[in-house]
């Protein structure tokens, strides 16, 4: 059955990016439409009330299914397309996978990303002023904090839920991506989040992430680079 998908996202969304890769990982093609979710448009908030991204539209045999935000996208994904297994083979990984999609989408997000990008990318677009200093520095201690955990974490496993690659490598991606688009992230300090990103960076999945641009918001000048 053939199935059309069209995923409506804002590109530095680190929830939208999760569902970019797991497209990416288990080869799904689909259409990307960017919707500038702060404006509200009366198309996008019809299909998801909230107006947060992403949204998964797939059709098929003159039928339209839409999924709203990440983590239910990510389960529909890993439920009609189980290969390959994004939550891990054994039920250890796949806990220890939901786990850290918990902690990167409300710790982490909500310690780091709540203050970096809510003042680095949130306040530019909606004009809100310049950055708040104290703000970014709290951000920055988080982030470091967070760093010191993936790499304990990466010291005695492969992948940050255990052997193999899972949702909660490309959680921790998501997210730390963006916080990498403006050059905030210490990768010196932390050589094995540093291997960890670089294989992950290298992967055809997260190609298109490092293609991403957003008028009047450059990158860090590595931010491309997969020998950074």
């Amino acid at each position: 059955m053939s199935v059309e998908r069209t995923l409506i996202h804002f590109p530095l969304d680190p929830a939208s990016r999760q569902v970019r890769l797991a497209l990416g990982e288990k080869r799904l093609p689909f259409k990307e439409v960017s919707v500038r979710y702060w404006e509200r448009p009366k198309e996008f908030v019809a299909l998801n009330p909230s107006g947060l991204t992403p949204v998964l539209v797939e059709e098929a045999n003159g039928r339209r299914l839409v999924v709203c935000e990440s983590r239910a996208v990510l389960d529909h994904l890993e439920e009609q397309h189980p290969e390959p297994p994004l939550l891990g083979r054994e039920p250890e990984e796949r806990a220890e996978a939901r786990r850290l999609l918990q902690w990167f989408d409300r710790k982490f997000d909500y310690e780091v990303g709540g203050y970096l990008l809510h003042e680095k990318m949130e306040k530019r677009l909606l004009g809100l002023g310049a950055p708040d200093l104290a703000n970014l520095r709290q951000g920055r201690e988080a982030l470091r904090a967070h760093l010191v955990y993936m790499e304990s974490l990466l010291a005695a496993r492969e992948w940050l839920a255990g052997r193999r690659l899972s949702l909660a490598d490309f959680a921790g991606a998501a997210h730390l991506s963006v916080i990498d688009y403006f050059g905030d992230v210490p990768w010196r300090d932390f050589s094995s989040v540093k291997t960890w990103y670089v294989k992950l960076k290298s992967r055809p999945c997260f190609r298109p992430l490092l293609a991403d641009r957003w008028p009047g918001l450059a990158p860090a000048g590595h931010y491309d680079d997969l020998d950074f």
